[in-house]
């Protein structure tokens, strides 16, 4: 368990910063929103996965304090670095690839998150995983481009 915390605080601090210290393409105004809308896509999977059908969860069965800093210290500034450097207004190709690799580096980190102990299967296969982030992470691209077409 130790090891696992260490992990996850050491992957949320270096997010962070990394968040905080980028030089920003996005407004703060779409930080805030789109990092929302992640929050919410990160609970809403997480209720009907994780506690409805406990397919996997954060530590151990149920809700806990390493979960809230999993959610909240993670994919808001994920979320952010992410939206940050998309290639808008490059070639389809140059987009394509820049997902795959968000979704290959998501892949290995929860693959790692795994092995050390802070996420855990009951069901949910890792594989299942690599086919959800391409087509969550363009999602985070479409909130993005809804958010600016609203404003």
């Amino acid at each position: 368990m130790a090891g696992s915390m260490i992990f996850l605080i050491v992957s949320v601090v270096v997010l962070n910063v990394a968040a905080l210290m980028m030089s920003k393409r996005l407004t703060a105004w779409e930080i805030w929103t789109t990092s929302l809308f992640a929050l919410v896509c990160e609970l809403v999977v997480n209720i009907v996965l994780d506690l409805k059908f406990d397919l996997y969860g954060y530590f151990e069965k149920g809700v806990q304090g390493g979960s809230f800093i999993a959610i909240f210290g993670l994919y808001p500034s994920a979320n952010t670095i992410f939206l940050n450097f998309y290639p808008f207004g490059r070639p389809k190709w140059q987009k394509v690839l820049y997902i795959l690799g968000w979704s290959g580096f998501c892949f290995i980190f929860e693959y790692a998150s795994l092995k050390l102990g802070y996420f855990y299967y009951h069901g949910w296969k890792l594989w299942y995983s690599a086919l959800c982030y391409p087509p969550l992470l363009w999602l985070m691209v479409l909130n993005l481009q809804l958010i600016r077409r609203l404003r």
